[in-house]
């Protein structure tokens, strides 16, 4: 096929291929991501959608230059050129508490056929709290608990809610200049903490965040209604103080707070299970089969943490599936699209 063909693809064209095809071959369901690693993010989302009748393929949206990122899904399949045969699946970064204010929060929101993570971004999914020890236990085969993550990030989330909001504000008024994502994720950075004494980490934090609120106060005396208001929106989205960490850049949250936790806690874990080895190995040779054994079973942390599915008990990704089963019922008027969770989701946290 001729590159400029290829660019000019739409859904009509997908649309027109499957009629092409005989009645019992399944419907093409083409979904465009911003990056390879959404690939795989999305694959989980949709595969569960996929019958007899249909399957999804994903994929980036450049075939002539190696295009990636949300602009690029956005500015090529997004107005009449997605549809019921070719959708968009990016981040909602901030266009989600934007709430149809800049013409690209209201593309996203609007479109029956673009759909977003309602977190931040897939790498806050990722680090969804109740999954981390898994991931722990993934990367060392040691099933000690040692670390409270559900308890570490709800009071991390409790102390950078106020200036969260704050953060909102700024690029809601068009402000964002005088208070940038970069600056934002600065303060809330926790820095160095003690696995086993987290606390004067929570802290410093909640000290940072606190002078830089009351600065902000003092900068924007008259805003006091208009930030309790905004709150109280906030919160209707679903963001709670206790699950603010889903919604802050997504990169900040996986490499400045919850990797560096992982790491830590993995290698305590990684020293506990080397120190069973030593202290009950009957000999040398038994020592030394067992501890090679154990350290070619050991996975990479930011790997594992890359492809922890634990986000699947999210109310974030609840909703994504919840679109994307509207999308279906609602384009193919069918109604064998519904979905079966896992018994156990109805445990995780609710909005």
């Amino acid at each position: 096929m001729p590159s400029k063909l290829k660019d000019q693809l739409n859904s009509r064209y997908f649309e027109a291929a499957n009629q092409l095809k005989s009645k019992r071959a399944r419907r093409r369901i083409v979904a465009y991501v911003e990056s390879y690693d959404d690939i795989y993010f999305w694959r989980t989302v949709l595969s569960r959608f996929e019958n007899e009748e249909r399957f999804f393929e994903v994929m980036l949206p450049s075939h002539k230059r190696l295009e990636r990122g949300k602009k690029s899904v956005l500015m090529n399949f997004v107005g009449d050129r997605v549809g019921p045969d070719m959708i968009a699946c990016v981040d909602a970064d901030y266009d989600y508490m934007l709430q149809g204010i800049t013409p690209q929060s209201k593309r996203i929101l609007e479109s029956d056929y673009v759909f977003h993570t309602y977190a931040y971004a897939i790498e806050n999914l990722q680090c969804y709290a109740s999954s981390l020890h898994d991931v722990c236990v993934s990367v060392t085969l040691n099933d000690h608990r040692i670390f409270d993550f559900e308890d570490y990030l709800r009071q991390y989330s409790e102390a950078i809610f106020p200036l969260f909001v704050w953060s909102v504000w700024f690029y809601r008024t068009g402000h964002y200049g005088k208070f940038t994502l970069t600056d934002f994720a600065r303060v809330i950075d926790p820095g160095g903490f003690n696995v086993f004494v987290p606390q004067p980490s929570l802290d410093h934090l909640r000290s940072k965040v606190g002078r830089k609120v009351r600065q902000l106060q003092a900068e924007f005396p008259n805003n006091k209604e208009e930030y309790v208001r905004l709150k109280e929106e906030i919160k209707a989205l679903g963001v709670t103080p206790q699950t603010t960490y889903l919604y802050i850049q997504g990169h900040s949250l996986f490499d400045n707070v919850v990797l560096p936790i992982l790491s830590k806690v993995c290698n305590r874990l990684r020293m506990e299970r080397q120190d069973e080895i030593m202290r009950t190995a009957r000999h040398h040779v038994q020592r030394r089969n067992e501890m090679s054994c154990y350290e070619h079973s050991l996975q990479d942390i930011r790997q594992m943490l890359k492809k922890n599915t634990g986000y699947a008990f999210s109310e974030q990704f609840r909703r994504i599936q919840q679109d994307v089963e509207n999308y279906l019922n609602t384009t193919y008027n069918s109604q064998d699209s519904s979905i079966v969770f896992p018994e156990s989701a109805g445990k995780q946290n609710q909005y």
